[in-house]
């Protein structure tokens, strides 16, 4: 018996320290050593200040600001603690209810203007960070006036901050709405 639970014990404890204390401690470090930004959470800081990661999404209801996609995680949205989809089906009253709510809202703020689907459905974590360029122009007749800033001028602003689809063709091309909007306060 003491041959076989010998080398058991040993593969374990070996195992726990290298695959429990040796491997995350070397992912850790290459991690902060390679990407520190990354590996502390994307944050943004403003005068010594964290106001947010370029990773997750946040809730802009002024008209002055760019909006995000609408957020089911949590009772008031964008609560990461509670990320999720709102998990309502394609025939839900409820899922209708919100997006005829949502579009109504949105065609008062922008009136004449065909309403990008993404601003209407809620996003599968609730917390999407990024909107597409579309998404971002819809806004500009809304923001521009809120701010008395020229249209052309906003469209430049998208133009700077859209980022393209990865290795030129993975993804979407999509614009991050905090980076946005921190760049329109800054003008």
């Amino acid at each position: 018996m003491n041959t076989y639970l010998r080398p058991a014990l040993l593969m374990l404890l070996l195992f726990t320290l290298l695959c429990g204390a040796a491997y995350p401690l070397a992912v850790t470090g290459l991690g902060q050593l390679l990407f520190a930004h990354q590996a502390q959470g994307s944050l943004i800081e403003r005068q010594g200040r964290i106001i947010g990661s370029e990773l997750l999404g946040q809730n802009f209801s002024a008209a002055k600001y760019f909006h995000g996609r609408p957020s089911a995680a949590g009772t008031e949205g964008y609560d990461a603690s509670a990320s999720g989809a709102s998990n309502l089906g394609p025939s839900s009253a409820k899922l209708r209810q919100s997006i005829e709510a949502r579009l109504a809202t949105l065609k008062a703020e922008n009136p004449g203007q065909l309403v990008p689907a993404e601003l209407l459905t809620a996003s599968a974590s609730g917390l999407d960070p990024d909107i597409s360029p579309q998404a971002a122009q819809f806004q500009i007749p809304r923001v521009a006036s809120a701010r008395g800033l020229d249209a052309q001028r906003l469209q430049q602003l998208i133009d700077q901050h859209t980022q393209g689809r990865w290795l030129g063709f993975i993804g979407e091309p999509r614009v991050n709405v905090l980076q946005l909007n921190l760049a329109l306060d800054a003008l």
